[in-house]
């Protein structure tokens, strides 16, 4: 039993439209799932990632109309990394958001990487970070002002800001089994402590601040949902739910999420963690040329396909 790094993190945006043209149109991401939420499919759900819907490159995001803007505070996924292959390419996205008035921060270090802070229209705290190696068969999205060397690869490290950091970090190892790779202290002055699970490597790695004074974090517009954590196969998944259910976590249960199957749980600090499998996958009923080009149901939500889209305003 391995975590084998990110599966995909789920977000909140109030305006489905906005979020496809700046994560299609400026990040250069591939829609690569337009789907609607299993358990409200009155919301959309989109999942963007490279060419070819690799594991570990997925980004998603719930709608919600009139969605409150998100209060920043503890006890919350605070910040999401996509990976960038090169120095180069930070260079080349600080001048793509400067062009695009996209809000940055200064490149910086982060783990030993160069880094490059940035925010969506809505607030959505993201970074890049470099990573010279991808996964064998994941292939850079097609965008035509995006050079392929510079494109989004995948999903980097994921950012925990939390009240007591001890009671996430033994989840993280004695149950996740992530090992301490790093501590270092931020441009802000927070201390960042940096877990990797499986092979290591960016898309493997938990981020964890510690917080103890403020406010929790008021979901909202630009609020992290959830974060899901990668293994090979649903008998794998089967042994993950023993030993979460074991260790005293109130659970899901496995549940079949067609695309993959998941188990969800909350860890103490209240942040929800998901593992899931990384197949069947999303070719599983589109063709990789035809990857978000038309609303994608689950086989138990087709009959009610004429209702759904009804609900739902559709999207360039």
């Amino acid at each position: 039993m391995e975590i084998n790094g990110i599966h995909h993190v789920s977000a909140l945006t109030a305006n489905a439209q906005k979020n496809v043209d700046f994560y299609r149109q400026i990040l250069g991401l591939k829609l690569v799932k337009k789907t609607v939420n299993q358990d409200d499919p009155s919301m959309y759900h989109l999942f963007y990632g490279d060419e070819v819907a690799s594991p570990g490159t997925e980004l998603t995001f719930f709608e919600i109309p009139m969605l409150a803007r998100r209060l920043d505070g503890t006890n919350a996924i605070s910040r999401t990394g996509l990976i960038v292959t090169s120095e180069e390419a930070i260079t080349f996205w600080e001048k793509r958001f400067e062009e695009k008035g996209v809000k940055k921060e200064t490149a910086s270090l982060r783990g030993g990487r160069p880094t490059l802070k940035f925010t969506d229209p809505e607030g959505q705290q993201l970074f890049l970070t470099v990573e010279p190696s991808v996964q064998d068969g994941a292939k850079p999205p097609v965008h035509d002002e995006i050079p392929a060397d510079f494109a989004i690869r995948g999903l980097g490290p994921v950012e925990l800001t939390v009240a007591e950091a001890d009671k996430t970090i033994s989840v993280l190892t004695s149950i996740l089994g992530f090992t301490e790779k790093a501590r270092e202290q931020s441009n802000d002055g927070e201390i960042v402590t940096i877990f990797e699970s499986g092979q290591g490597g960016a898309g493997t790695e938990i981020h964890v601040i510690e917080k103890a004074e403020g406010p929790v974090e008021r979901s909202g517009r630009g609020s992290v949902h959830h974060v899901a954590f990668r293994v090979a196969d649903a008998e794998e998944l089967e042994k993950w739910h023993d030993k979460i259910a074991k260790a005293g976590f109130t659970n899901s249960g496995v549940v079949e999420r067609f695309y993959f199957k998941a188990l969800y749980f909350r860890e103490p600090n209240g942040i929800l963690f998901e593992i899931s499998t990384d197949g069947p996958g999303f070719t599983v009923d589109e063709s990789v040329d035809e990857l978000g080009d038309q609303l994608a149901l689950p086989p138990f939500l087709e009959h009610k396909r004429a209702e759904i889209e009804q609900r739902l305003v559709p999207i360039k």
